[in-house]
């Protein structure tokens, strides 16, 4: 597993969950959730922008921005869905600000880097690499 070209911000976050029992990590995953920024009012007056992320069973929508090489990442998730709301809100807190190259760099394995593939099951860290892997090509081709 590749640690080293992990943004402060994801490092930070994975350790948090690293560092918290297995039995509680999922309470850690649902607090993200409820930290999910919402969008803004720009993004959400133009939902043709967002693209559906179609690894996750949830609807699922994100957009990327790359204003002067530094990157702002927006993300919808229904609120019945905190599983997948919480992956959302890791990725949207953890790259936005960031530098194109800095996202570009965040390593393809992030999602199983953060100790949760006991806790839910694959299909829905396969989501969160579908949010990445979506939020990576927006970045290369607005860059």
């Amino acid at each position: 597993m590749s640690t080293s070209d992990v943004p402060e911000t994801l490092a930070e976050i994975r350790d948090s969950f690293l560092e918290t029992p297995e039995a509680d990590r999922l309470l850690l995953l649902l607090e993200f959730s409820d930290e999910l920024p919402p969008v803004s009012d720009d993004v959400a007056s133009h939902p043709e922008m967002y693209e559906r992320v179609a690894e996750c069973q949830s609807p699922v929508y994100i957009h990327v921005e790359v204003d002067d090489g530094i990157v702002t990442m927006h993300a919808t998730a229904p609120p019945e869905a905190p599983t997948t709301r919480g992956f959302a809100s890791i990725l949207v807190q953890g790259i936005t600000g960031l530098t194109v190259d800095e996202v570009l760099a965040i390593p393809e394995d992030y999602p199983q880097s953060i100790g949760l593939t006991k806790a839910v099951s694959p299909l829905r860290i396969g989501g969160m690499t579908g949010m990445l892997m979506r939020a990576k090509n927006q970045v290369r081709k607005k860059s």
